[in-house]
């Protein structure tokens, strides 16, 4: 007596042969969906279970081939710019001033030193090493340009922009080489910036003439061009794909190459120079000293903003018009909390901008994802996007590792050492 394999065997009418186009279309696309994987028979038993093509060792691509949908950041771009427009209408019901010169200059100077911190936390969030330090780097500058600012312009902002620009750059090469977590190497760095910020015991009143005031439109409009620019720049799949090679995709301690690197550094040296240029332009409009202190609070705010403008927290998806809008959005309910007398502290509007930008995270990564193709399941792309070698032709109990070799003849299957049917 033989058993019947009938459960784990496919019906002869269920195979499609390589001549039937249709068939072939489908199988192929599945086949590149998953990620190129191929099949392998080691034992020549009939039993085919399936590895990732690729190098050894390297971290790829998985199913993920780049190809986001925008709609989903189109539409929460809509939404932000709703608000931006409720929020404009209340601040201008409450003071019609509040809108117009001189007290517009201070709002825009407002909005453009916010906007450098969430260019550069929206940057290492794209690229996959968020940047922590940007804050303290801020209250750094601040501080730097309190003190020197009597000596020039450029002689008290040069130094800070250079030395910003040399921590990005350590901070790239420490997670380079040892290939470790962005946001951890960047928290080290911001530990060791605050000290420098609270070797001052006392606030530090602010040298020097320079008045921002007259420059607030191209200020303004100098980081909306950037935003806009680098927004449109990341819906380029190339570039989208070049930056995100530090998006965790399979084992996260795997290296990515060297083509990771020139973003990495780009990313970390570019948000440590906006950072240094937002702290300089904060001192340089304010009425009163620099308080020392974490600058953690700026942090916060800029990745929340960040977060919230569309940026993935997992990196590289992003929209085009998010970050104007958040930082417009949020700098408009700063001016109207502080002319209402809220007294809300700047670290807990900054969690709550996180909050709300991990929801929008949740948002991004479900309804942005590219599309699977027919014939393919999620299950099946998220066993493939792991690297898992489940095979759909073996049950879910089935182990290869664990089954002897065996040979498959006339439809029957050979118990071989678990039994016999004789």
């Amino acid at each position: 007596m033989a058993y019947d394999e009938t459960t784990y065997r496919r019906n002869a009418g269920d195979e499609q042969t390589p001549t039937d186009p249709a068939a072939y279309r489908t199988g192929a696309a599945a086949a590149d969906f998953r990620g190129r994987r191929r099949e392998l028979d080691p034992d020549e038993s009939g039993v085919r279970i399936t590895e990732p093509i690729g190098e050894p060792g390297r971290r790829g691509d998985g199913w993920d081939d780049g190809r986001d949908r925008l709609g989903v950041h189109i539409g929460w771009e809509i939404v932000l710019l709703l608000a931006v427009a409720a929020i404009a209408y209340l601040l201008y019901r409450l003071d019609p001033a509040a809108l117009r010169r001189p007290a517009l200059d201070t709002l825009l100077i407002s909005g453009a030193s916010l906007g450098l911190l969430a260019l550069g936390a929206g940057l290492t969030l794209r690229a996959g090493v968020p940047n922590l330090a940007v804050g303290p780097i801020a209250l750094a500058a601040s501080l730097h340009f309190a003190e020197n600012g009597d000596q020039g312009l450029a002689r008290a902002l040069v130094p800070a922009l250079a030395i910003a620009a040399a921590g990005g750059l350590v901070a790239a090469v420490l997670i380079l080489v040892l290939h470790v977590p962005g946001w951890v190497a960047s928290l080290g760095g911001a530990l060791g910036v605050i000290v420098y910020d609270q070797l001052r015991t006392a606030p530090v009143a602010v040298q020097g003439t320079y008045d921002p005031a007259d420059q607030a439109f191209y200020l303004f409009g100098g980081f909306a061009l950037l935003a806009v620019l680098g927004g449109a720049l990341g819906t380029v799949t190339p570039i989208r794909r070049m930056v995100g090679r530090m998006r965790p995709n399979g084992d996260p301690a795997l290296r990515p190459g060297g083509a990771a690197a020139l973003p990495v550094i780009a990313a970390l040296v570019l948000s440590s120079v906006f950072a240094a240029g937002a702290g300089v332009l904060m001192a340089a409009q304010s009425n009163v000293p620099i308080v020392p202190g974490t600058g953690l609070e700026w942090t916060g705010l800029a990745f929340g903003v960040a977060l919230l403008a569309g940026t993935s927290a997992f990196g590289r998806r992003g929209g085009i018009f998010g970050t104007l809008l958040a930082v417009a959005g949020l700098t408009l309910f700063l001016d109207y909390a502080d002319r209402r007398n809220f007294d809300i502290a700047l670290f807990a509007i900054g969690g709550a901008t996180i909050g709300a930008g991990l929801l929008v995270t949740r948002l991004v990564e479900t309804y942005g994802r590219p599309l699977a193709p027919a014939g393919v399941d999620e299950e099946w792309n998220g066993a493939a996007q792991t690297g898992g070698t489940w095979s759909p032709d073996l049950p879910e109990t089935w182990s290869p590792s664990t089954s002897p070799a065996h040979s498959r003849s006339n439809d029957q299957w050979d118990l071989g050492p678990w039994g016999s049917s004789r």
